[in-house]
């Protein structure tokens, strides 16, 4: 994987799809590596370890296509997410990689933009999660996945983007 993402920027095309495809097959044995394993891997949020791969290692345009097509993927593929959550997540996932790019743009702090676009998209996420339960479109509770390991996860991706995103525009 290493010696795809460091592919030259020449071949940006090629990089692109490996991820992409990368990503869509990790995705899709998600289920299948869940029941084997006996542990709930959607906690580690792998849409999301998807879409900060992209934004590091691939283009605008690629970031997006993820956050618009994982979400419907996985609910096309294994029936999860329920599909008024796919439509959710596809929304936050979307809004996070616009705001990712609207804060780099503002800040200098590549950490804050990484941080801060997580957080808000979150927020949105559980604003929209809310109403959607209030209004009985969805029958879950507010917060599936503890908010100590989202918090520490959201820490994780931000230091990623700082170091490795950070090293990449320096370059």
């Amino acid at each position: 994987m290493q010696n795809i993402l460091a592919l030259p920027k020449n071949n940006i095309v090629i990089k692109n799809s490996i991820l992409d495809a990368f990503g869509i097959a990790f995705l899709y044995f998600i289920p299948t590596i869940s029941h084997l394993f006996s542990f709930p891997v959607y906690i580690f949020e792998p849409m999301r370890i998807i879409l900060i791969l992209a934004l590091v290692h691939s283009t605008k345009k690629n970031a997006y296509l993820l956050a618009l097509t994982l979400p419907v993927f996985s609910f096309l593929t294994a029936s999860h997410p329920v599909f008024v959550k796919a439509l959710l997540i596809t929304c936050e996932m979307s809004l996070n990689v616009w705001l990712f790019y609207l804060l780099s743009d503002k800040t200098s702090n590549l950490f804050l933009a990484g941080f801060g676009s997580i957080i808000l998209s979150k927020t949105f996420y559980y604003i929209g999660k809310f109403l959607l339960i209030k209004f009985l479109l969805l029958n879950t509770g507010l917060v599936d996945t503890p908010l100590l390991i989202q918090f520490s996860l959201t820490v994780i991706f931000s230091l990623y983007i700082l170091f490795i995103y950070g090293r990449k525009k320096e370059q």
